[in-house]
């Protein structure tokens, strides 16, 4: 089941406003999904072992006791998570535009 937002703007130019933050929105998302997944394959690179593995397996003595590593690994791993569920939720955001004589007559049938 989906929700719907309906959102009132006085003209046209403040439709586009709206979309492009949307779109800026999104671009910033992707930028720090980049961005974290360049942090983990740092750590991976430096332990020999994919994220996966660290979060299953791994604990902060297995990097040499180094327990800022361990949290800041673990940290950005979480982060990618969230990141990447945030980024599909925007994404699947569906625009509807409808002047508003139009919504009237649609909801008072």
């Amino acid at each position: 089941m989906g929700i719907q937002m309906v959102i009132e703007l006085s003209d046209r130019q403040g439709t586009q406003t709206v979309l492009d933050a949307l779109e800026a929105y999104k671009a910033r998302l992707r930028a720090s999904i980049e961005r974290t997944r360049r942090r983990l394959s740092e750590f991976e690179a430096r332990y020999h072992v994919t994220t996966a593995h660290f979060l299953k397996e791994m604990t902060a003595e297995d990097l040499g006791g180094n327990d800022l590593e361990y949290v800041e690994w673990a940290g950005e791993a979480k982060l990618l998570q969230g990141l990447e569920s945030e980024l599909e939720e925007v994404q699947s955001v569906t625009v509807l535009l409808r002047e508003q004589s139009s919504y009237q007559a649609d909801t008072a049938a």
